[in-house]
């Protein structure tokens, strides 16, 4: 016998037949199990272990076994029919029109001014479709509360569930010209004490701000008169002269081109997490959920809508 060489195999039909007549132990039941006869199951199993060049079943008249060779094939072999089943059932699942009820969990401000334009384009699309939409900066148990897909920005690693990256993220330290033009701006993040700093609070702690220095990220702890639990409060605080706000840019990205508000400390901007769609790990993603998610990566692909339409303007444009 020669080893054992993917090269013989040339029919995808003669593995089936003998991961059936392993499972069964039986050319009669698997013939049964697969419309066949059984001749042709031999005839199968025959081809298969002559291309391959290795016995793989035992036979008697009342029994069948794997050989040693036929056990260390078979386990490769399930592997493999069940590669070509989620296959077959995915590109089966692509033909599928999308229908029935869709659960999304988006967070606050990305989910409604981002997000939920691109909702509502699917939905005239898909007439099917019944959406349940909610909104949390906090991570829902997908799983538990049967949610079908949610957008986060960043994520905790969870094995229950697949993430796919859509668009970058970024954070962005920035002030309106008004408080720059009575205040100055700051030289780094140190500099951040001796100003007006508008906190986001988490349950009632204000959240660090991000800096990247020398290669290490770094949290940098502000406090300043203005903390706000909401995200767009802060924007409108700054766009108000109320002081420095760190902001993710799908908030602040048209604020920036406009000149509304001024980028700061872009030297220290640390490297941020990426946008991503989450959702429980089946074995077929429904069309519903497949279909949305493509439809979001498609109008991304080119470009988060945030960071486009021409640069920021910077502090050396202020007058």
């Amino acid at each position: 016998m020669t080893p054992l060489s993917a090269a013989g195999i040339d029919h995808i039909g003669d593995v089936i037949a003998f991961v059936r007549v392993a499972d069964a132990q039986s050319f009669t039941l698997a013939s049964e199990r697969l419309g066949l006869s059984r001749s042709a199951i031999g005839k199968c199993i025959a081809r298969l272990e002559h291309g391959l060049g290795a016995r793989l079943l035992h036979r008697s008249t009342r029994s069948v076994s794997l050989s040693d060779e036929g056990r260390l094939f078979y386990e490769h072999a399930q592997r493999i029919l069940a590669e070509v089943d989620n296959a077959t059932g995915a590109m089966a699942s692509r033909q599928e029109a999308p229908r029935g009820r869709l659960r999304i969990d988006l967070p606050v401000a990305l989910g409604r001014l981002h997000i939920m334009p691109l909702v509502a384009d699917y939905l005239r699309q898909w007439p099917e479709v019944e959406a349940d939409i909610s909104f949390t900066d906090d991570y829902s148990d997908l799983v538990r509360d049967g949610i079908d897909v949610a957008i986060r920005i960043g994520g905790e690693a969870d094995s229950r569930l697949v993430r796919r990256v859509l668009a970058p993220h970024r954070l962005v330290t920035c002030a309106a010209p008004a408080y720059l033009a009575r205040h100055g701006a700051p030289a780094s993040p140190d500099e951040l004490a001796r100003h007006q700093t508008l906190a986001y609070t988490h349950m009632g702690t204000p959240v660090p701000w991000r800096y990247a220095s020398h290669g290490q990220d770094r949290g940098v702890a502000v406090a300043g008169r203005l903390r706000l639990g909401n995200t767009e409060a802060l924007r409108d605080a700054a766009l108000d002269g109320a002081g420095i706000v760190q902001l993710g840019a799908f908030l602040v990205g048209a604020d920036l081109r406009e000149g509304r508000l001024v980028p700061l400390l872009e030297a220290y901007a640390p490297p941020g997490a990426p946008v991503c769609a989450v959702y429980p790990h089946r074995r077929h993603l429904a069309p519903k959920v497949r279909r949305l998610i493509d439809d979001i990566a498609a109008r991304w692909q080119h470009g988060a809508p945030w960071d486009k339409a021409g640069p920021a303007r910077n502090l050396n444009q202020i007058s």
